[in-house]
């Protein structure tokens, strides 16, 4: 009997375990892409030996794809050579491997998921143990299959009251970043509930587990109930093999309490993700970049959000405004309801699926002095490319107010 994550591995070792112990337990999926699988195809060459299961084993490109310079080539290349000569099949080049994997059926409640990407974090809201490793750490668990775990200490995040109009998911997380701070749940799970997470839909539960990381957190749970079942049968391929599980009387290192009622809409400013301001204090800061997308906020229903605002409009001539669907599935609902064209007539740029501008290297880098107003979900110095550029994050909502004006705008204005 304990918080979330200790039911997770105590169903999935046969034993009760609790926070503070270290386990090995099977691991059902293990996941790299273009920067990762060569670091861990080397390590698992020096280990020496072969891989136990490799149906296991999820690659995907998509943080410089199509490879945008030689040396993103050179390592995808590594990659599909051993993709190549070792048979493995599960292989994506189709958009955001979190969206990709969710979408392809490798994430189901009780699975024990570790990939090699620091928001790996971002399956854990679908009832599952999921967690970012180091390269090393894979192959080791590509050799084994099963690799080691300490079980966190938990964080119990409670969110009440009733979401005002023109605030998302994406400011609530923002208020909760303000109020942990960065490093404010450094390897303990965070485990969000309350009735604002049980009246959510999947696309918004989604971006409080992916940005537990940015808490410097674990893993972010989310319990698996009827809303995530549905959401498995009608949107994945998933095939739910394990009985999904809940806290059974937990005993939690933290709870906090947030009430929504009130909040308005949040902006991350630079350099820091906790350096969360109401969006209110920032309107007028002029923004040369808007993007919108990544693995945090470019599901299908957060750009039918950005379209709504767009629709008939346009954005300003100063502001380049970048849409990146998260998948080719989402890309192809966009282009079949209308949206596509949409952004286009709007005079936004709507890219290829991916990671795109977010890493800094591709589809939107930014120069020396400008301001980027985005969803994406860290803002650090030289995350989109020079270091003398500024991030701010926001919402869906907020990112499209501010593409049509060119400078940070609070949604609400524009929300009919």
């Amino acid at each position: 009997m304990g918080t979330l994550v200790e039911e997770i591995f105590s169903l999935r070792t046969g034993k009760q375990v609790q926070a503070g112990e270290i386990v090995i337990a099977e691991v059902d999926t293990m996941m790299t892409h273009d920067n990762t699988t060569p670091l861990a195809v080397r390590a698992w060459k020096e280990i020496g030996k072969p891989i136990k299961h490799k149906e296991r084993i999820v690659i995907h490109f998509d943080h410089a794809y199509p490879a945008p310079n030689v040396a993103a080539a050179i390592n995808q290349r590594k990659a599909l050579d051993f993709i190549a000569a070792e048979g493995i099949n599960n292989f994506y080049h189709r958009g955001i491997c979190h969206q990709v994997m969710i979408e392809e059926g490798f994430v189901a409640p009780s699975k024990i998921i570790i990939g090699g990407d620091s928001h790996s974090n971002t399956y854990g809201a679908l009832g599952c143990f999921a967690a970012g490793f180091g390269s090393t750490e894979l192959a080791v668990a590509w050799v084994a299959g099963k690799t080691w775990f300490r079980i966190p200490e938990t964080i119990h995040i409670i969110l009440e009251g009733q979401l005002p109009l023109g605030i998302y998911a994406k400011d609530i997380m923002l208020e909760i970043a303000r109020t942990l701070s960065m490093d404010g749940a450094t390897y303990c799970a965070v485990e969000f509930s309350g009735e604002v997470i049980d009246n959510l839909p999947m696309h918004e539960r989604i971006i409080f587990s992916n940005m537990s990381t940015e808490l410097g957190a674990k893993c972010g749970l989310i319990a698996a109930d009827d809303t995530t079942l549905q959401f498995l049968s009608d949107e994945t391929k998933a095939i739910v093999s394990f009985e999904p599980v809940a806290a059974v009387q937990p005993k939690y290192q933290q709870e906090i309490r947030i009430d929504v009622s009130n909040l308005e809409p949040q902006v991350a400013c630079p350099p820091r993700v906790d350096n969360v301001k109401p969006i209110g204090q920032l309107e007028g800061l002029p923004i040369d970049q808007v993007f919108i997308g990544t693995c945090t906020n470019a599901r299908y229903e957060d750009l039918a959000l950005a379209a709504d605002i767009l629709k008939g409009k346009q954005v300003s001539k100063l502001t380049r405004t970048i849409i990146t669907p998260a998948s080719q599935s989402i890309f192809t609902r966009l282009a079949e309801n209308g949206l596509l064209s949409i952004f286009h007539d709007a005079g936004c740029i709507v890219t290829s699926s991916g990671c795109g501008a977010c890493i800094g290297r591709h589809g939107g880098v930014l120069a020396p002095g400008e301001r980027a107003f985005t969803t994406m979900n860290r803002n650090f110095v030289g995350r989109m490319g020079s270091a003398e550029a500024e991030i701010y994050l926001g919402s869906p909502a907020a990112a499209a107010a501010t593409a049509l004006s060119g400078h940070i705008t609070d949604p609400r204005k524009v929300l009919g």
